[in-house]
């Protein structure tokens, strides 16, 4: 965050500097260019660059996603402050499955175990661990046993979570039931 607010300041001085440059010119054709342009270039330098900033962190972020951890759902966002976001609709959220690590179970073949990652701008991400039962089909978050527990990791899952429906055609059941897990 600080090398972004250190950004946006280079931003505005480099506008700046390009109106600095108009004035000068304009006082070599012998006209005066106006008092505010300077002013006007430096909000417009780190508005730009705030904007880009919005628009391309959803592609940095999947671009930096380690391998088998695949996007699963996002969230456009409009927003009244942010009136250019009607005309193109920002992501600011999504949600990333660790499909390449997701484990069956011994006791259960067809209960997954596997980490769910919460993106958000200007946010840490929020790693939760999940488990899926591919024959109900549902979700819940997986609560990690103490040591020394007797339960199986089936019977530790039907006791300690609560479980949310998922439809066939959720993009989570998609990647983990239906996609071949090696």
């Amino acid at each position: 965050m600080l090398f972004e607010f250190i950004a946006t300041i280079a931003a505005a001085f480099g506008m700046a500097g390009l109106a600095l440059i108009i004035t000068h010119l304009s006082k070599l054709a012998g006209k005066r260019a106006p008092k505010w342009l300077i002013p006007l270039f430096a909000a417009i330098g780190m508005f730009a660059f705030q904007i880009n900033q919005e628009y391309s962190w959803y592609g940095q972020q999947v671009r930096d996603l380690p391998e088998g951890v695949e996007v699963v759902k996002t969230a456009e966002s409009k927003e009244w402050f942010r009136p250019w976001s009607y005309a193109k609709p920002q992501i600011l959220r999504f949600i990333a499955a660790d499909t390449g690590n997701a484990s069956v179970q011994v006791d259960n073949p067809n209960i997954y175990l596997f980490n769910l990652y919460l993106f958000e701008r200007r946010r840490s991400v929020e790693k939760v661990p999940q488990v899926i039962d591919c024959s109900v089909p549902a979700r819940a978050d997986y609560v990690i046993p103490e040591k020394g527990s007797t339960l199986t990791v089936d019977e530790h899952v039907k006791q300690t979570t609560a479980w949310r429906e998922l439809t066939t055609d959720d993009p989570l059941f998609i990647k983990i039931c239906t996609d071949e897990i090696v």
